[in-house]
């Protein structure tokens, strides 16, 4: 037996006899590691409970919820805190309040530049832009999307650490290359800005030029100016949520693609978002492994959609989720201009972009708005070969001064440039009405596209006949007795005419490719998709298309 004093094991403070002796290395990895510790920490441990208490993740608890597990390589750990070229002592700003780096997302690389609120308010430092500008170059030069997580309150303008920033205000005359940056990058890699906080001034462009922008609802916001400046500038008092909060981009003014409930709902919609886009513009969008069934055929309940009249209502989303994989749309503005519906979905595997009117709202006339919303959406999948699935039900574009006032023809211009220039497969299904500048831009016939189908319920027309006889018998409309004889008179006219709308005098001509069954919309679109995996298209040489305003 060994007495306790012929005990080898170490007292407190010594190093196990068979321990390496400490050199200069391990003694700076140690440091290293401390120092990675403590940037984990964020910006304390009362910062953070603060963020939780808002219902919010922290920055760092966003990116892991966002990326494949053990996936993130971060950089620009070290990152501090700099007013000019001094760096400011006794302030915490542990990676100067942005998490950048890169990781997976369903196994493909992902770029990413995470706002951390726990830090200065997420506010964008010297340092961290420096990072930012590091992350965006990586996202550029690898061809791999970029996701930005935006809880910051702007730039960083207050004065610290006893220095006068007054001094550096020349610096921000080299400012911007941000914002350029984004406007090259567009249409090559996918860029997403999630609003899980408030965005103001700066990084309220970010989401400006991003191609989805996701906004957490109550905790979010987005403003060219804060509440405060808003005072300052123009005497107005108003909140963050009025003045920029998720219902307003949402419903108002469109900025945001999607209103969710969490911050958890929100980096899950990043993920879906990012599966229906290829890495970059030089590769086409993933297909799914699919299994067709026996038969394509849809059920006869998608006989039963279409009211008897041809004005009643319905809900074209209905429709939509018929025709697509598992019934799944992943709707892009869902909120904004609901007259007509986009959104991504799969057809046997295929990603496509689907635009369609929807009657529900506004009878599914086309509006400054919604051809804005279209336009959008048609560019998005045009610049990343997302094939564009049409379902025309439109009585045309809003008429009347208010409308001119607002510019519907510019506006309508939009859509008519975007559906024209586009060269990625295009299948039109006139689902009912097809009247108009509203039949052009829903790829008509002259818009190229590949497959050109109707159902029996469809008329193609400049008008719809209750138009076309409130034209042509003004006068004698106008000398009725009564507006109930008046009534009569146009819907006797306009039964008469309606024969000569049928979609059969239009096929008669060659003009549509085929009168389908309803019930085999799905498999002639999925026919369609195999027929275009190849598609070419070319154009006359140009430096650029000049879009409408």
């Amino acid at each position: 037996m060994t007495s306790p004093s012929d005990s080898k094991t170490p007292s407190a403070g010594q190093a196990p006899p068979d321990a390496p002796p400490k050199n200069r290395l391990r003694t700076l990895v140690e440091d290293l590691e401390r120092r990675v510790a403590d940037v984990a920490l964020m910006g304390g441990e009362e910062k953070i409970e603060k963020q939780h208490e808002r219902g919010k993740m922290t920055a760092r608890e966003r990116i892991e919820h966002l990326f494949d597990a053990g996936t993130f390589m971060e950089f620009g750990t070290h990152a501090t805190f700099h007013v000019g070229n001094e760096e400011v002592k006794g302030v915490r700003a542990p990676a100067d309040g942005v998490i950048t780096g890169t990781g997976r997302i369903d196994g493909r690389l992902v770029a990413c530049a995470a706002y951390d609120f726990t830090v200065l308010g997420g506010s964008i430092g010297t340092t961290g832009e420096v990072k930012v500008t590091r992350v965006r170059e990586i996202a550029l030069k690898q061809r791999i999307p970029i996701v930005w997580l935006i809880d910051s309150g702007g730039a960083r303008l207050h004065p610290s650490g006893g220095l006068n920033q007054a001094s550096t205000i020349a610096l921000f005359s080299d400012s911007g290359y941000l914002f350029r940056e984004q406007v090259h990058m567009s249409g090559v890699v996918p860029q997403v800005a999630a609003m899980v906080g408030p965005g103001a001034a700066g990084t309220a462009y970010i989401p400006g030029l991003a191609d989805f922008v996701p906004m957490v609802r109550k905790t979010s916001s987005m403003a060219l100016g804060g509440p405060a400046l808003v005072k300052a500038a123009v005497g107005e008092e108003i909140s963050e949520e009025e003045l920029g909060g998720s219902r307003v981009h949402n419903e108002e003014s469109g900025v945001a693609d999607k209103e969710v409930k969490s911050d958890a709902e929100c980096l899950a919609s990043i993920r879906t978002f990012l599966s229906f886009l290829p890495q970059n513009c030089t590769e086409k969008p993933p297909r799914r492994a699919y299994a067709p069934k026996p038969s394509e055929r849809l059920p006869d309940a998608i006989l039963d959609v279409l009211p008897d009249s041809p004005k009643g209502s319905y809900d074209m989303k209905k429709l939509v989720e018929m025709l697509v994989d598992d019934g799944d749309l992943f709707e892009m503005k869902p909120k904004w201009a609901k007259n007509l519906l986009t959104g991504f979905a799969r057809i046997g595997g295929f990603p496509v972009g689907i635009v369609a009117n929807n009657p529900k709202y506004l009878g599914g006339v086309l509006d400054v708005d919604s051809a804005d919303k279209a336009a959008r959406f048609i560019t998005l999948c045009d610049a990343y070969t997302v094939p564009l699935v049409f379902l025309q039900d439109v009585p045309g574009f809003i008429i009347g001064s208010k409308m001119e006032r607002q510019g519907i023809i510019r506006h309508g211009a939009k859509m008519l440039f975007a559906v024209a220039d586009a060269t990625v497969p295009k299948l039109t299904v006139v689902v009912r009405k097809g009247y108009g500048a509203g039949y052009y831009v829903m790829a008509g016939r002259a818009y190229e596209p590949d497959v050109f189908v109707a159902w029996p319920t469809a008329e193609i027309s400049v008008m719809g006949p209750e138009g076309m006889v409130s034209i042509a018998m003004s006068k004698m409309l106008a000398a009725a007795p009564t507006p109930e004889v008046r009534d009569a008179m146009v819907k006797q006219a306009a039964d008469a005419l309606r024969p000569h709308v049928d979609i059969y005098k239009v096929a008669s001509h060659g003009f549509v490719d085929e009168i389908i069954d309803p019930r085999d919309t799905r498999a002639v679109l999925l026919r369609g998709l195999e027929l275009t995996v190849n598609k070419t298209v070319e154009r006359p040489w140009r430096r650029r298309g000049v879009v409408p305003v």
